[in-house]
C-alpha cells in the first residue's frame, strides 16, 4: 500500500478512529472477478478494531465480491466546510483498508446486530431485537478487520 501523499494532512490514529466511530455511513469498495471496482454506501458499526456491516445472504455484488477477493477499502467522510473564496473544501475523512469476512459465529453476529441497534435506533431496542430474530439466517453480518487506517 502506498503511503499518503499529503502527509501534512495525516491524522493521529485516535482522531481517525473518532471520525470512523462517529460517521453515519461509509463507502465500501470491492472488486469483482473481472476486476471491475464497485463502491456502495452503507451503514456500519465499529467494534474491536473491526468494521461491521449487514446485508442479505441472497447474493449480490457486495457478497460475491468479498467471496472473490476479501481485500476491501472503506471510506468515511466526517465534517465538511466549503471554502468558495479558496475554491476548495475542508473535510475530515478516514480510509480503512482491510479484509472482509462473513461472520458465522452466532454470538458475534448478534453482538454486531446489537451495535447497529444502539447506534442507529437506540429508542427501539426491544423492537429491534424482534426484527433481528425475525430476519434470522437471511441476514448477513460482515466483519472488516482493519489492516491500515489513514
Amino acid at each position: 500500500m502506498k503511503e499518503m501523499r499529503r502527509s501534512d494532512r495525516l491524522l493521529e490514529e485516535s482522531e481517525a478512529m473518532r471520525i470512523l466511530n462517529n460517521g453515519e455511513y461509509g463507502i465500501l469498495a470491492t472488486v469483482d472477478v473481472d476486476g471491475q471496482p464497485y463502491g456502495v454506501p452503507l451503514s456500519y458499526v465499529v467494534k474491536d478494531n473491526c468494521i461491521y456491516y449487514h446485508g442479505t445472504n441472497a447474493g449480490g455484488s457486495k457478497h460475491d465480491n468479498i467471496l472473490n477477493n476479501r481485500n476491501v477499502c472503506f471510506t468515511v467522510v466526517g465534517d465538511t466546510q466549503i471554502l468558495p473564496e479558496k475554491f476548495g473544501t475542508l473535510y475530515e475523512s478516514v480510509i480503512a483498508f482491510g479484509e472482509a469476512e462473513i461472520v458465522d459465529d452466532e454470538q458475534e453476529r448478534h453482538a454486531a446486530f446489537k451495535e447497529f441497534l444502539i447506534k442507529y435506533c437506540s429508542d427501539y431496542l426491544i423492537e429491534g431485537e424482534k426484527y433481528i430474530t425475525g430476519a434470522g439466517a437471511k441476514a448477513m453480518i460482515v466483519r472488516i478487520t482493519i489492516k491500515k487506517l489513514t
